[in-house]
């Protein structure tokens, strides 16, 4: 069998393992794999098809790995979840103390309680979320 088939099946099976394991590590060795079949359909010996296999995995690494750290180091773009909340102005709907309340964020009713506990808030009046604790929100009013 000719070898550049061989680094063929070989770029196919890295390939869909790839696919599998969503490891990036694999789809590195499958291109290095498919570089290596262009080289051996040239003619070049199995020595040095094995150093271009090499060379080419350790170049993918070498382009991958500062990528990959880049995004990993860099803080999500937009807040989601609860933390999206916070900041946000709310409308209170029944009068908010240290002890309870409730305020409307969004379009959701939420529990609250005042941040401040010798505050109490009366009913319409616009606050800010401080603080999410579980389904409570902590809130100040606006000034």
């Amino acid at each position: 069998m000719e070898s550049w088939i061989v680094w063929l099946i070989l770029a196919a099976v890295l390939g869909v393992a790839e696919i599998f394991t969503l490891t990036a590590a694999l789809g590195l060795l499958s291109a290095a794999a498919l570089v290596t079949a262009g080289t051996a359909l040239i003619g070049l010996p199995v020595g040095l098809q094995l150093t271009v296999f090499a060379a080419a995995s350790t170049a993918g690494l070498a382009v991958a790995r500062p990528l990959a750290q880049r995004l990993i180091r860099q803080p999500p773009l937009r807040r989601f979840g609860v933390s999206a909340l916070i900041g946000k102005p709310a409308y209170v709907t029944s009068q908010v103390t240290a002890h309870g309340g409730r305020v409307r964020i969004g379009g959701e009713e939420w529990s609250a309680r005042a941040y401040d506990d010798t505050l109490v808030i009366p009913a319409g009046a616009t606050v800010d979320v401080i603080e999410i604790e579980g389904a409570t929100a902590l809130v100040y009013p606006r000034e």
